[in-house]
């Protein structure tokens, strides 16, 4: 029962006009709690969470780059589930899902990149090191803007779409590399600290506002997600039936008079 309704729930997200129904509906939602989330992980993380013992205040940065770098990683996973949808049942909205997805996860890698290097200047005196785990992130940031610019290479965006796709399936060999780069090579970035299973190294009263601003940076990015994917989709259908009636109510009003 429950596999077949969400069966027929991902073939209507499969519609252009439902799933723009459905983004537009959702989406003010997800912002709100992204929103709500950062602002009282933010909260905690400056007033609450007491400093580094080691790194003092400069470790409150590391609530911004920490969620900033798990949300980039797993944009791309996402990213990657969806092209490949996209090429094997060739779902024109999964298509239009994996490209909006692909600015969003540069933006947050690009995040990760600068407060990481805000963080390295007092704690390795140096703005950027050849590390392995900086250097990896850094080529995910190549990866995301490569999969941008040969998608708009096409004129054909589903044509476009197709071949960014094979090229984002190809860019997960990167995925494990950034995550076990501490691990295979000697490095400066410091090891796993945050643990699912296992017992943690951060102290438990700095947990908190980690959990929150990660939990904001997943609403951001299917907020942002959802926004990309459904102005695309009006763009690319903005002569058919459907997205008149869909932009309908806003025409009308802006035809009212002031």
């Amino acid at each position: 029962m429950i596999w077949s309704t969400l069966k027929l729930w991902f073939h209507k997200l499969g519609s252009p006009p439902i799933f723009s129904v459905f983004a537009r509906r959702v989406a003010p939602w997800l912002w709100a709690a992204f929103f709500a989330c950062t602002l009282y992980g933010v909260y905690l993380a400056l007033y609450v969470a007491p400093p580094d013992y080691q790194q003092s205040d400069s470790a409150r940065i590391l609530y911004i780059h920490v969620p900033a770098a798990w949300q980039a990683m797993l944009a791309y996973v996402i990213m990657a589930v969806l092209a490949a949808i996209a090429l094997i049942w060739r779902i024109r909205t999964a298509e239009i899902m994996a490209m909006a997805a692909a600015p969003i996860g540069a933006a947050l890698t690009l995040i990760c990149l600068v407060t990481g290097s805000l963080w390295g200047k007092p704690m390795w005196g140096t703005w950027w090191e050849w590390d392995a785990r900086l250097t990896s992130m850094l080529v995910l940031l190549f990866i995301y803007v490569g999969i941008m610019a040969l998608y708009a290479a096409y004129d054909d965006p589903r044509k476009g779409a197709r071949v960014a796709s094979v090229l984002v399936i190809a860019g997960l060999v990167n995925l494990p590399i950034i995550h076990f780069s501490v691990e295979w090579w000697t490095t400066l970035h410091q090891g796993q600290t945050i643990r699912i299973f296992g017992e943690s190294k951060m102290d438990p009263s700095m947990i908190p506002p980690l959990i929150w601003t990660t939990l904001g940076t997943k609403f951001l990015f299917g907020a942002a997600l959802l926004d990309r994917a459904r102005n695309l989709l009006l763009a690319q259908d903005q002569h058919k039936a459907w997205v008149r009636r869909e932009l309908a109510p806003a025409l009308d009003d802006r035809k009212q008079p002031a």
